[in-house]
């Protein structure tokens, strides 16, 4: 389990080893999310990142009426 300590500045380090399993580069963004426990970071990712996620699906579902193209 890794530690970090908040600096005066209310800053912390994310370990290095975290960094790289998460793919963390200079500049990216994370979002704060206040759990009851605790805090959770989450990478924020670019649209273009996103691209592709959803290849494969199928589309041949039954649609209601009002839900036609």
């Amino acid at each position: 389990m890794n530690t970090v300590t908040v600096s005066p500045k209310f800053q912390v380090v994310i370990p290095l080893e975290v960094r790289r399993r998460m793919k963390l580069e200079p500049g990216a963004k994370l979002m704060v999310i206040e759990t009851p426990g605790g805090l959770r970071l989450v990478p924020l990712k670019p649209p273009v990142a996103l691209r592709g996620i959803a290849r494969g699906i199928t589309t041949d579902i039954e649609r209601e009426p009002d839900r036609l193209p």
